[in-house]
Order: structure tokens, then sequence, then C-alpha cells
């Protein structure tokens, strides 16, 4: 994998990769930004999001679960002094839809924290991840809410 991040003055810069897609990078107004593009340490916490994301609703989708919406949301704490590494994250998996089996759904979690997210495996080695998940029914109601720890952590 090869990225090339050009800088577009200021503190502004534009990310690529091999697949040729672009994103921008800026600083917040407070450090000499303009507040005009992801900081790097969210687009680690967005890839964590999308790399667990792409596995869990691949696997639902092969057991035949039936998803209507599905979000992962990825709260990272930072360290207060420099370089304000994360110190630990907590990924969130809400799920949508009818009758959708709770050990499809933790297989799934599990699947993707200990086999085939990449960043999950490597970030894990680095600081703690607390892995949960909510299971709503079709009308948004909670049914179900319980979190699952890899046995390597």
């Amino acid at each position: 994998m090869n990225t090339i991040v050009n800088w577009d003055g200021n503190l502004s810069f534009t990310g690529s990769a091999d697949t040729g897609f672009e994103v921008p990078l800026g600083a917040s107004l407070e450090v000499g930004g303009h507040n005009d593009g992801f900081r790097p340490l969210e687009l680690m916490a967005v890839s964590l999001a999308g790399c667990t994301a792409m596995d869990v609703i691949s696997i639902l989708q092969k057991k035949r679960q039936e998803i209507t919406g599905f979000r992962v949301e990825v709260n990272a704490d930072r360290a207060d002094e420099h370089p304000k590494v994360f110190t630990n994250a907590a990924i969130e998996y809400h799920l949508t839809g009818n009758e959708i089996d709770e050990k499809a759904v933790v297989r799934a979690i599990e699947l993707s924290a200990t086999r085939y997210c990449p960043a999950q495996s490597m970030l894990a080695k680095v600081f703690p991840i607390t892995l949960k998940y909510y299971i709503y029914d079709q009308n948004g109601e909670l049914l179900i809410t319980d979190t699952y720890q890899p046995s390597d952590q």
C-alpha cells in the first residue's frame, strides 16, 4: 500500500492512496489551520470503524440476517500530553432489523476482532478496545445490549 500527502498551503493537505481517492487533511483554527479537513487521528478512528463495520455487515449478510440499519461508532480517549495518543477505545455496533440473531452478531464481532480487521488487530496491541453491541427492532426499540471482549485482550 502506498499513500501520498500533498501540501496545499498553510496546514492543509490532500491525502491519496492506491485507489486514487482523495481525502482533505487540516488543522484547527487554534493551531493555525483553516479547519478544512480531517485531523489525522480522526482518520485513524474512522479507519477502525470502517474496517470492522465492513467485516461485521459482510458476515451478517452471509448469515442471512435481515439488517435494515447499521452504524459503528468509535469513541477513543487520548492522552493529555503530547503526542496525545489514543489510550483506549470503545467500538459500538448499532444494528436494526427483523429478528436479528444475537449469536450471529456476537460471532461477527468476534471474527472481525480476532481474524479479519487489520486496523483493530493492530490497534488492540497498543491500547484496550471495548466492543459493545446494540440490537434494535424495526421500530427502533432497543432489544439487546451487551459487551463482547476478545479473550486475547
